[in-house]
């Protein structure tokens, strides 16, 4: 099953995202859509299927960059591009970013028990 993206698009969303971790693992994928980095990230990342266990959203932070910027200040995490940021039970289990960003990886930190 391909991964199903939500989008973030305020600052408002942010506190139900944190709300929602605590019942399933919630994962925030920030994206330059003007980087081929990032665009190539996104691209290794959606390669994967998705096993239905985690919640995706996708930040598209040329657009929203007030909202990277919240979310860099809310979970404590340094704002890079493109960056994956996994939580879980409302904090940061685990955060990449560019090339460092792994599909698998993170599917290891969500079943990884806190």
């Amino acid at each position: 099953m391909a991964i199903s993206w939500k989008n973030i698009t305020s600052v408002a969303q942010l506190e139900a995202i944190e709300q929602e971790s605590h019942a399933t693992p919630v994962i925030i994928f920030k994206h330059s859509t003007s980087c081929p980095i990032s665009a190539m990230a996104k691209n290794n990342f959606e390669a994967n299927n998705n096993n239905g266990k985690e919640i995706y959203y996708y930040l598209d932070l040329l657009r929203f960059r007030d909202v990277s910027n919240a979310i860099a200040e809310k979970f404590d995490v340094r704002h890079e591009s493109p960056q994956v940021i996994l939580l879980k039970n409302g904090e940061v289990a685990h955060h990449d970013s560019h090339m460092a960003i792994s599909f698998d990886y993170i599917q290891k930190q969500i079943t990884a028990s806190n």
